[in-house]
């Protein structure tokens, strides 16, 4: 096989230790490697760095191995092309295994070039991703919390979720409130109700009759003060994710013209994406990184049908979400696509469809820098062929027994 990199390093990295194998051409078969390891401390990284330096390689090559890829491949981009490998792409032949022969399999595959390096973001990319991901977090715990106060008040025989759409909505919140302060009188805590809850009184009041008592009370305490203090949290990282938006500032104006996709969304995409499509030469590769395309699976001629490709599970994420979304925009392509394939195969198969299109649309919008236009509900009517609707509804009136005959309209 043709050799493509006569200098590359292979790293086999935990959380302590690297293991690294250099290749490097020499006598014995044209080849010779070196092998040391080394700590993941600063201190150690900078060593490797230099005993790297010392035998002059060109391309060094590492999985992605949880988070501990992270230190070992900032202290090396600045100096060496490193690549960052999916693990499942230079798994060894088995056998005997220690990290030395991981090591010396990663530098000859990375020789060979017989694997592609994974897409890692410039560092205010990946500054974007830390704070956009530690967000998604907290709104999820806060969900989480939100959930566990609607255990909490059903447990106490509160139906508040009955009557009110969100349980810590303004009112809700009060009642919520009252209740731990020790109020339990129904017509009370209904009287509590703001806008238009205030005609859901008499339901309401019915609904808070419960035995809320002093553990409830502890419990939905407690719970609402994490959620205040996740509330804070939330705000602290969305002012910070602001700031290193501005100079995406066009993209997002971009993105929000969208259908679905709201502004924490697009900062999530181009948090993920950096915002830059050249990395991706068509909207294929894109939905592929991110996990959105259908796998392929055939053997002997025959093709089995097989779910998505894994991917970039934060972008997945935040598009499906949009999808479902700009499946509930009137008016929208998006709308119509997603109705279009729920009837045949299900809700949740058209919003992985609509997710791929918003996908493929991104990617346009980003590389050319042109408006969204959208192509309208009615995009799939328009392309139907009206005779060909004409002759299937004649046929079945006259399967039904009559005689039908077509005026054309004036």
């Amino acid at each position: 096989m043709e050799q493509i990199h006569d200098r590359v390093a292979g790293l086999d990295v935990h959380r302590d230790s690297v293991a690294v194998c250099v290749r490097v051409p020499g006598p014995r078969r044209g080849v010779t490697t070196h092998k040391q390891r080394f700590a993941t401390t600063t201190g150690g990284l900078a060593q490797l760095s230099s005993w790297l330096g010392d035998h002059a390689v060109a391309v060094a090559g590492m999985e992605a191995t949880g988070v501990y890829w992270k230190p070992v491949y900032y202290a090396l981009e600045h100096r060496f092309e490193v690549w960052l490998c999916n693990a499942h792409h230079v798994k060894n032949v088995p056998g005997r295994k220690t990290d030395m022969s991981d090591a010396e399999w990663l530098a000859d595959v990375v020789a060979h070039g017989m694997v592609r390096p994974s897409f890692v973001p410039p560092p205010p990319i990946r500054e974007l991703r830390d704070l956009t991901r530690y967000r998604k977090r907290q709104v999820d715990t806060k969900t989480a919390e939100v959930q566990r106060l609607e255990k909490v008040l059903q447990d106490a025989g509160i139906k508040l979720s009955s009557v009110a759409s969100e349980v810590l909505s303004k009112s809700g919140r009060m009642m919520v409130e009252a209740l731990i302060a020790g109020e339990r009188d129904p017509a009370v805590l209904a009287e509590m109700a703001l806008g238009r809850m205030r005609i859901k009184r008499p339901a309401l009041g019915e609904a808070l009759a419960g035995h809320f008592g002093p553990h409830h009370a502890v419990a939905a305490r407690q719970i609402l003060d994490h959620v205040d203090f996740l509330d804070t949290s939330i705000a602290v990282l969305s002012e910070q994710v602001a700031t290193r938006m501005v100079p995406f500032t066009a993209a997002i104006g971009l993105l929000v013209d969208i259908p679905g996709i709201s502004r924490l969304s697009a900062e999530a995409i181009i948090a993920e994406t950096g915002a830059d499509m050249s990395r991706f030469p068509s909207p294929a590769h894109l939905a592929s990184w991110a996990g959105l395309c259908p796998g392929n699976h055939e053997s002997a001629g025959k093709r089995r049908r097989v779910g998505t490709t894994n991917g970039n599970r934060w972008l997945r994420r935040v598009l499906i979400e949009s999808a479902r979304a700009a499946a509930r925009t009137k008016g929208s392509y998006f709308a119509a696509q997603y109705r279009q394939i729920a009837h045949r195969r299900g809700p949740n198969k058209a919003a992985v469809a609509v997710a791929h299109s918003l996908l493929d649309v991104i990617w346009h919008i980003l590389t050319t820098g042109e408006r969204f236009a959208d192509l309208g509900a009615d995009y799939y009517q328009r392309r139907r062929d009206p005779e060909r609707i004409t002759r299937r509804l004649i046929h079945q009136l006259e399967q039904l027994g009559h005689t039908v005959t077509i005026t054309p309209a004036a």
